[in-house]
């Protein structure tokens, strides 16, 4: 197992270092159809605050034209009952659901976006996806595969380290396999595809007993702060095997594959050691990963914790949550990232959104509900701005404590084109869910798969 020994540095700012997620249009899955032109709506997976509003986890929708009176604000929200810890989610290949997780409990909330892209609808809830999957715990990033969702875990029910697993639904929520890590890279968190070179990354975070825990006892166990990834890995994703596994000391989180066809590179943050790293194509088809870059001043770290890439793999923005800043990189030259430009958002600042036409950028707040209080507890904001490719400039602010819905975690984007059975404007219907031919039978681990000692596979 490879461990993080932290410095000083890292022990004293460790209390704010929690996940990010994949939220923007460029960094969708490319399997997915995007809007290419203006969102009409920002859908934000919310965590409940107790005592603000219903206290509970919801799916918030904000309007997001600004040819619209509803520019700016609440269109709609719908609560799923109870805190979850909301943070990820994303589409499937259709674009009609968006498969919303919960950390805390692994459950699943899915919700139709097609039929009324104004008012989501909670169409299912997934509640034994521990289960199904053979003990897999913490759903986090959900990747649209044709007919199918690929999840990355964050943990195990075994002893809730950070040993976990991807895991593949159909779109219709029937469970596929659990394909555990591997022993040398076992911790998991973000997960992207690249079908192009026939490669998958992912990268690695820690377990339920860390994220979950109050900070301020984390912080005063040596032991448990220990327990966080240092690595990525290359995957055959065809064969869904690992090939290459690179050493990123400091738990490295987002992934963003270049999306020009000739780009054969990636780029990640580490949030501990607050780096930008490079994994590059090299000429025998191997990759190696490089730091390219540091963010803000690593001595205090400023934990990095969100990456968006531009559609034309010229600006990578990030956003570290400690200082509340976002630094604008041109990666016109992948390998010598040069800084541009750089704006305070808040107090503190997790996620970045990006419209593909990179015209408009949007920030929310959260990181994880029994962390959130290291830093101003109660500022939980969504921001818009716009990008002229040299500055960012205020366009809309929503206080998410002031409305009364929570701590504003994950975006992704609607429009009114998407639903009614339409895709981008087109007037044929959205294709038919279907079942992949080479799946396992619903509740059982597939062929192929293997169970870590502890761990029941499914019967």
């Amino acid at each position: 197992m490879l461990r993080a020994t932290p410095t000083p540095a890292v022990l004293a700012a460790l209390c704010l270092f929690a996940g990010a997620v994949r939220a923007d249009e460029p960094c969708q899955s490319p399997w997915l159809p995007k809007v290419t032109g203006q969102e009409d709506y920002v859908y934000v997976w919310t965590l409940g605050i107790q005592d603000v509003g219903d206290g509970s986890d919801k799916l918030v929708t904000i309007g997001a034209n600004p040819a619209r009176p509803d520019y700016g604000k609440l269109v709609s929200s719908v609560s799923v009952g109870g805190r979850h810890e909301a943070h990820h989610g994303g589409f499937t290949d259709d674009r009609r659901h968006l498969w919303m997780g919960g950390l805390d409990d692994s459950k699943i909330f899915v919700f139709d976006v097609a039929t009324d892209p104004a008012s989501p609808r909670l169409v299912s809830t997934l509640d034994d996806f521990v289960e199904e999957t053979g003990g897999v715990v913490g759903p986090h990033t959900f990747f649209a595969l044709p007919g199918r969702v690929l999840i990355s875990g964050l943990s195990n029910s075994k002893d809730f380290g950070g040993r976990t697993a991807l895991v593949e639904y159909n779109n219709d929520g029937g469970f596929i396999r659990t394909l555990w890590m591997p022993d040398w890279a076992e911790y998991g968190y973000d997960l992207r595809v690249n079908p192009a070179l026939n490669r998958m990354l992912t990268s690695s975070f820690t377990g339920h007993k860390n994220y979950m825990r109050d900070v301020q006892e984390l912080l005063a166990d040596p032991e448990a702060m220990k327990a966080f990834g240092n690595t990525v890995v290359l995957w055959d994703y065809h064969a869904r095997k690992p090939l290459q596994t690179f050493e990123v000391p400091g738990a490295p989180l987002e992934i963003r594959w270049a999306l020009q066809p000739r780009h054969h590179y990636a780029f990640t943050s580490t949030l501990l050691t607050s780096k930008l790293w490079g994994i590059f194509r090299k000429d025998d088809g191997t990759f190696e990963a490089l730091a390219i870059a540091d963010v803000g001043d690593p001595a205090k770290v400023p934990m990095p914790v969100d990456i968006s890439l531009s559609a034309d793999d010229r600006f990578l923005f990030v956003d570290s949550f400690a200082d509340g800043m976002v630094r604008v990189f041109d990666v016109s030259e992948p390998r010598k990232p040069r800084k541009i430009h750089e704006r305070k958002i808040g107090s503190h600042v997790n996620m970045v959104s990006q419209s593909w036409d990179g015209k408009r950028v949007y920030f929310t707040s959260s990181v994880l509900s029994r962390w959130d209080s290291i830093g101003e507890d109660m500022d939980q904001f969504l921001k818009a701005f716009a990008w002229d490719g040299t500055k960012l400039t205020p366009r809309f602010e929503l206080d998410f404590v002031a409305e009364k819905l929570g701590r504003p975690h994950i975006m992704h984007f609607g429009a009114d084109a998407f639903g009614k059975g339409r895709v981008a404007g087109a007037s044929a219907p959205l294709p038919e869910r279907r079942e992949p031919a080479d799946g396992a039978d619903r509740g059982r681990v597939a062929r192929g798969s293997t169970v870590p000692a502890g761990l029941p596979a499914r019967r």
